[in-house]
């Protein structure tokens, strides 16, 4: 499969992954403040959404061009894809704290991160496996991904039963439920990236 010298997309998925990690981090360590803070925070997420968008670019135009490919082509494809919309899916979060001046997270959302974090840091895990050609061990780092969805799929049902039950203010209950509910859109897109590590090993076992 991959030769010794890694080609163009084991090093493009590696950026991919590599660039989706340091945003996740990113997002995870960043502390709210103020106004200016959350600005700051989505213009940072933007950055990254865009550095992604252009790995994405790069291995479209590449599998146009190429005949020969270390794995299917649609699985690169789909492992671009979906790590992307895993970035995406961050950024459109951060946007959404700009958009209703949130300057604080949660501990619902602090677990939403937590998780997700954990999810992409499995993630990066599978793709240097992948790269080494060690299929077989990529699966139990797809199993952790999809424990982490599991994971948000629990914390956003119990954040919403609260919400409904203590949030007075119809305003701040439609923000908070529409920012646990992309936090859980997020964690899905998370398991579509394991669900296509599973299909890789199935093909090349």
């Amino acid at each position: 499969m991959f030769r010794k010298k890694e080609d163009q997309f084991s090093v493009l998925l590696q950026k991919i992954s590599e660039n989706l990690v340091e945003a996740t981090n990113y997002f995870a360590d960043y502390t709210l403040k103020d106004e200016n803070g959350v600005q700051e925070f989505a213009a940072k997420m933007k950055e990254y959404e865009h550095t992604g968008d252009s790995f994405v670019h790069e291995i479209i135009h590449d599998l146009n061009k190429v005949f020969i490919t270390p794995i299917e082509r649609e699985d690169i494809l789909a492992l671009a894809m979906h790590m992307d919309d895993v970035l995406d899916g961050l950024e459109s979060t951060s946007a959404m704290f700009e958009m209703y001046s949130l300057t604080a997270s949660d501990d619902y959302m602090d677990q939403f991160v937590g998780a997700i974090q954990k999810a992409v840091i499995e993630m990066d895990a599978a793709i240097k496996l992948i790269v080494q050609k060690k299929l077989p061990q990529i699966r139990r780092h797809a199993i952790k991904v999809k424990d982490y969805e599991s994971q948000c799929d629990d914390i956003l049902r119990v954040s919403i039963k609260e919400l409904f039950d203590t949030e007075t203010n119809p305003i701040q209950l439609i923000k908070y439920k529409e920012i646990y509910e992309e936090f859980e859109e997020v964690a899905d897109y998370c398991q579509n990236v394991a669900n296509t590590f599973e299909a890789i090993i199935m093909k090349n076992a």
